[in-house]
């Protein structure tokens, strides 16, 4: 590590991944939001999926302030965050075949629909069920993952493919395997990882290009408003019930 505070050079890693996704990205992020207004305007509903601390960028963008109304957390038990114990219970069932199509048999995803899939390594049995599974449905895939991953290790899915290859839409996070961007020679194990960081920011540029898009198509963006603010709640009772039939997290 050179020069500069541990947190000076967390900073600088961080910041030099989000120009990179700014950058390299911007064309994946464009069709990503316009996928997404099509949906929206289709009358279609708006998913996402995550697992383990991939699943704090799927939360992220399900109610809340500023952000779509029609966007849907996909659960699946035991692999949201790491709430469940054992915290390793919900890496094992991230390798678990069939669950993801368990998952979706059972959920109000149907043919029309969009779902984000957020994966960092792309590698598990899960997320690449759940992709390939969803497009079978017909439902447009946006994968967000780091591709190097594929490059570096081997798939944990038998058909030795990964996220990436099951998607209408790929979004590269740049993360590097292992995600930890610093090192220490006093530290045995590299550390402080930015992937919430960096993945977050993709899917937040996303929204706002979907919000535009919308807009730009004279379609009003059905966007929360803080309940912190005069006249939120009032907003967002409006917004719920012009929608209601394509927000699930209500239910």
């Amino acid at each position: 590590m050179s020069d500069g505070t541990p947190a000076d050079l967390f900073f600088d890693a961080a910041i030099g991944l989000l120009q990179r996704v700014r950058e390299e990205e911007a064309a994946s992020i464009a069709a990503a939001g316009t996928l997404l207004a099509d949906t929206v305007a289709a009358g279609g509903r708006l998913f996402a999926f995550g697992a383990g601390h991939s699943s704090l960028a799927a939360q992220d963008v399900v109610y809340r302030a500023g952000g779509l109304a029609l966007m849907n957390l996909l659960a699946v038990p035991g692999v949201v965050g790491v709430d469940v114990t054992p915290a390793t219970l919900g890496s094992a069932l991230e390798r678990v075949d069939g669950l993801a199509g368990a998952v979706l048999d059972t959920s109000p995803v149907r043919a029309g629909d969009a779902l984000v899939i957020i994966s960092l390594s792309g590698r598990n049995a899960l997320p690449v069920e759940m992709a390939q599974n969803a497009r079978a449905l017909g439902v447009r895939v946006i994968g967000v993952t780091s591709v190097a991953y594929a490059a570096q290790t081997t798939s944990r899915h038998a058909s030795g493919t990964f996220l990436k290859d099951h998607c209408d839409i790929v979004l590269d996070s740049k993360i590097a395997v292992g995600d930890a961007e610093l090192t220490l020679d006093t530290i045995p194990a590299p550390f402080a990882p930015a992937s919430t960081v960096v993945t977050t920011a993709l899917l937040q540029a996303v929204m706002a290009t979907t919000a535009a898009t919308l807009a730009d198509r004279g379609i009003e963006p059905p966007l929360l408003r803080s309940g912190n603010v005069d006249g939120g709640h009032e907003w967002n009772g409006r917004v719920m019930r012009e929608y209601g039939d394509r927000i699930f997290y209500r239910r």
